[in-house]
């Protein structure tokens, strides 16, 4: 194995917990859960947010179906040689397309993630992803999504 596989870059090491020190530890909860057909569901998504930055929503009215055709769709777009999401790029005046998070400006560390971000038609991306064809599914599912 060649001497550079054997460390971590700097740039991707994040293993100095006091950098990133945990404000309000929470390990007895649970990330919360909302039923958006609740009255008070815009109410329980804002408290969610400030106090988590995340939740579960159930009741969202988005079929099944749907959700296991953009899980298919992105485990194929993720499973694409970085060469070809890299023609997909999302470049930095636009918000859709292939790339890091838009959060990662805001670490001095490099994300371990990779994302593809979806506002209005991804028509464009899909077909630099998949110029020989293919792409047509994977724009179809996305717009059923808005």
């Amino acid at each position: 194995m060649p001497k550079a596989a054997l460390k971590l870059p700097d740039s991707h090491t994040w293993t100095i917990p006091v950098e990133y020190p945990v404000i309000d530890p929470v390990a007895d909860e649970s990330v919360p859960v909302i039923d958006l057909q609740d009255p008070d569901s815009g109410e329980l998504v804002r408290e969610a947010c400030e106090k988590w930055g995340v939740f579960q929503a159930i009741n969202h009215g988005v079929p099944a179906g749907l959700l296991r055709q953009i899980e298919r769709h992105a485990r194929r777009l993720f499973a694409l040689p970085a060469r070809q999401k890299l023609r997909a790029v999302r470049s930095p005046d636009e918000f859709t397309g292939y790339g890091a998070a838009r959060i990662a400006q805001f670490f001095p560390k490099l994300m371990w993630s990779e994302g593809f971000a979806v506002t209005g038609s991804p028509e464009r991306h899909a077909r630099r992803l998949w110029p020989h064809g293919g792409h047509t599914t994977f724009w179809y599912v996305c717009v059923h999504l808005v």
